[in-house]
């Protein structure tokens, strides 16, 4: 199979990460952010944007409320899908899979790494819940900051997600459309990957 070039690789997550530091080079905003769907009780889908923030060696990593739509969706069905998509170099990367949570050390210090403001919008913001008015919020944000001061610890309901895939796509653009995709897929986390060219 003729997998050179931008798609020349045994590692889905090497290749994946060193498209991603390309994109960061040439996007002009978030070239770690994702397009990540999930399905809600009755299976009706959600697709918002969230920004990636680490790829692993065996998963990609966000951080979120967990009580938010997403989070409870992400806890329901266990699975996930998302798409990074960047304009500049007509590139994207397709992932499907397991989701599991990342509540320990990692997810502490990335707490801990965001802005002091970041952290306590993180303890106000009751996420995806009605909000009567931005005045309401503020207020929020004033009380939790008289709270827990100037160096507030992660919130027990606020966390990461990692995405364990199933699938991976990689796809570039081709002239005359007829473009470059190559999917990689396993049955099970434990199994080997099997790579397969795709029609544009």
């Amino acid at each position: 199979m003729d997998r050179t070039g931008i798609f020349a690789g045994d590692d889905p997550f090497v290749i994946a990460q060193r498209w991603l530091t390309e994109a960061e080079a040439t996007e002009i905003n978030d070239p770690n952010a994702i397009a990540l769907a999930t399905v809600d009780g009755d299976g009706l889908p959600n697709v918002r944007m969230v920004l990636l923030k680490d790829i692993e060696p065996d998963a990609f990593v966000f951080y979120t409320n967990y009580g938010s739509k997403k989070g409870q969706e992400l806890s329901a069905s266990g699975k996930a899908a998302f798409v990074l998509h960047w304009k500049s170099l007509r590139r994207q990367v397709r992932v499907r899979g397991l989701v599991g949570r990342e509540e320990g050390s990692a997810a502490d210090a990335y707490y801990a790494s965001r802005s002091l403001k970041s952290r306590l919008g993180a303890w106000a913001s009751q996420q995806s819940q009605p909000l009567s008015s931005r005045t309401a919020l503020m207020a929020e944000v004033a009380k939790i900051t008289a709270t827990h001061g100037p160096n507030p610890k992660r919130p027990p309901f606020w966390g990461g997600f990692r995405i364990v895939p199933l699938e991976m796509e990689f796809w570039a653009d081709g002239s005359f459309r007829l473009h470059d995709r190559f999917r990689w897929s396993r049955q099970a986390v434990e199994s080997k990957w099997e790579v397969s060219r795709l029609n544009p």
